[in-house]
């Protein structure tokens, strides 16, 4: 793992060497052009030169001071208002990379006293959070007493008040990044969480507290390790689904598996298996995001897009943090003699998240090893904001894409009712009762949930209107899906709406071997359709840059529409079945 350990530094540098004139001398952040600065890229800053200082040793880079530039932006968040709780963590641990004895803190020593005092306040703010955010007041614990400026040491209790929340809102131990309504948000925050505090757990003053909770962290991480190579596509793609997703789905599955691998977490056995998955997860993540030509992350173009939230400096900052981790990390772990990837499977299996009486989540993974095809289903929370990414469809870029940051019923139907003179719009998400998953016949594969009550786009259940039974067939390449809708009372149907995305992946960053949609497109054919929808124009999309995905560039919108109401009375089964044989191509060059 040696030359892996020396490419990350080499990569850490050149990212570094591009962003490190966008600290300014007040230690705010300069955004690329379009784009709005964040209130805790400072916080980022801050932790990434801390990580790149512990990996290297260096103080300079470029002839930038980087003691000089950490000081800046420990300063500039520490001074920002409203505090940003996210930033004061990243700052804080950029400072603790550089010592926990403030009297040998290189960074510490260049501060003023106003920001020292500064500091000492913003650390000693207690709050508590119920969502991913709790990860933060951790690393703000371990800073507080790391550096003397508290006696109490609150991350023991502070990581049990966290894990006692993961136990109350799933019954299988994933993490939940809901804050409130119908709950359920399992998404890559969950991975973040944790990685993030295991970096924090590295950097305490106290190895005993780190050692005492690592087997606490290892319950919990140790699931999402475990679903890592049913998770992984053959050419690399990690994490496709829910918010955040892209070059950071390759980004925290990285740092999880080398974490896991460093800390004993992955048994031997299995070792050949994660490495198997950590190169290709790392190709995927050097050749799509990575400007090789320059050297820097490129999240934004005219082809792709990324999480809204999230900037282009912070992310090539986050890489050049993550790229130091995995140099460290990578010089403590052994690659295994003889190790081979394993020959691909074809396998369909669910991973419950959460089994209550109110509500079933999880995620079923799919994979054609002829083929290829390989897709996500998610049925979790989308969270405070509905967008395409969390909806439970096939998610597999290249061949079944969907915009990113926008709302779309994707491969789903959209009902809208009228309730009352009220207008309810529904679609078969969120949640499920009796999810349920086998072998069915010829080898294929199927999930199926029920939804006892239709549910809004606002994740409001409607108690008095219907239900709908899905049931998704996995057989080869061939892919069907059956939606059958009951009514309890008559209603009145006002639309119905059903919609395709057909993208291609980036014509510059992709890897070898990448999945597209050959020319003959994904062979769709409704198989049932008791709505009576009509297939519109298709639309062109491909100069609308709403229109984007983590991936490429969505090219055209073909929508299954009625657009006229139908009563529908109860007693009678309304049925939606569609077929799917993609056309699986795989991009060479």
């Amino acid at each position: 793992m040696h030359s892996f350990s020396e490419q990350c530094l080499d990569m850490a540098r050149s990212i570094l060497a591009h962003n490190l004139d966008s600290i300014q001398a007040d230690g705010t952040i300069l955004p690329v052009p379009g784009e709005e600065p964040r209130a805790d890229e400072p916080g980022h800053v801050a932790y990434a030169l801390g990580d790149y200082y512990r990996a290297t040793g260096e103080t300079t880079l470029k002839g930038y001071d980087l003691i000089d530039l950490t000081a800046r932006c420990v300063t500039a968040q520490m001074f920002t208002e409203p505090a940003t709780e996210n930033g004061l963590a990243y700052a804080a641990l950029g400072l603790l990379s550089f010592g926990p004895s403030k009297e040998r803190n290189p960074v510490w020593e260049r501060l003023v006293e106003e920001t020292q005092v500064r500091i000492d306040k913003q650390l000693l703010h207690r709050s508590d959070h119920d969502n991913h955010w709790q990860a933060f007041n951790i690393a703000k614990a371990v800073a507080r007493y790391s550096f003397g400026l508290s006696k109490k040491d609150e991350t023991s209790r502070l990581i049990e008040r966290m894990v006692d929340r993961i136990n109350q809102t799933s019954s299988n131990g994933f993490f939940d990044d809901s804050t409130t309504g119908l709950g359920g948000n399992f998404n890559l925050y969950g991975v973040m969480t944790f990685v993030f505090v295991r970096s924090a757990l590295q950097l305490h003053a106290n190895s005993g507290v780190r050692d005492r909770k690592l087997p606490t962290l290892r319950t919990y991480a140790e699931k999402y390790l475990k679903i890592a190579p049913d998770l992984v596509r053959a050419d690399g793609l990690g994490w496709a689904f829910g918010r955040a997703a892209g070059a950071y789905g390759q980004m925290h599955l990285i740092s999880l598996i080398l974490q896991g691998l460093r800390d004993g977490w992955i048994l031997d056995d299995q070792k050949s298996k994660y490495f198997d998955v950590l190169r290709r997860l790392f190709v995927f993540f050097y050749q799509t995001y990575l400007d090789q030509e320059h050297g820097f992350l490129d999240l934004r173009d005219d082809e792709r897009t990324a999480y809204g939230h999230h900037t282009t400096r912070m992310a090539n900052f986050d890489a050049a943090r993550y790229l130091s981790q995995w140099s460290r990390l990578a010089k403590t772990v052994q690659v295994p003699a003889g190790a081979k990837p394993e020959p691909a499977r074809t396998v369909g299996r669910f991973v419950m998240f959460d089994k209550s009486n109110r509500k079933e989540q999880g995620l079923f993974l799919y994979r054609d090893a002829e083929s290829g095809l390989h897709a996500q289903i998610p049925l979790i929370s989308s969270g405070s904001r509905l967008t395409s990414d969390s909806l439970p469809f096939p998610h597999c870029p290249g061949v079944f894409d969907w915009p990113n940051n926008v709302y779309m019923p994707v491969m789903l139907p959209e009902l809208t009712f009228n309730v009352g003179g009220v207008e309810q719009v529904t679609i078969p998400a969120f949640y499920g009762k009796n999810c349920v998953t086998g072998l069915g016949l010829k080898n294929s594969f199927y999930f199926k949930y029920d939804q006892p009550d239709l549910i809004n786009t606002k994740e409001e259940m409607l108690k008095s209107l219907g239900s709908v039974k899905v049931q998704w067939n996995f057989s080869g390449s061939k892919i069907n899906c059956t939606f059958v809708y009951t009514v309890k009372q008559q209603v009145e149907l006002t639309k119905f709406r059903y919609v395709l995305a057909i993208a291609a992946p980036h014509s510059k960053y992709h890897v070898n071997g990448a999945l597209a949609l050959g020319p003959q497109g994904h062979r769709c054919t409704v198989q049932k359709d008791d709505f009576q929808g009509v297939w519109q124009e298709t639309e062109v999309v491909s100069a609308d840059p709403v229109y984007r995905t983590n991936y490429g560039k969505i090219h055209y919108l073909q929508h299954l529409v009625r657009d006229h109401p139908l009563i529908m009375r109860p007693g009678q089964s309304y049925h939606l079945a569609v077929n799917f044989e993609p056309d699986v191509a795989h991009i060479d060059g």
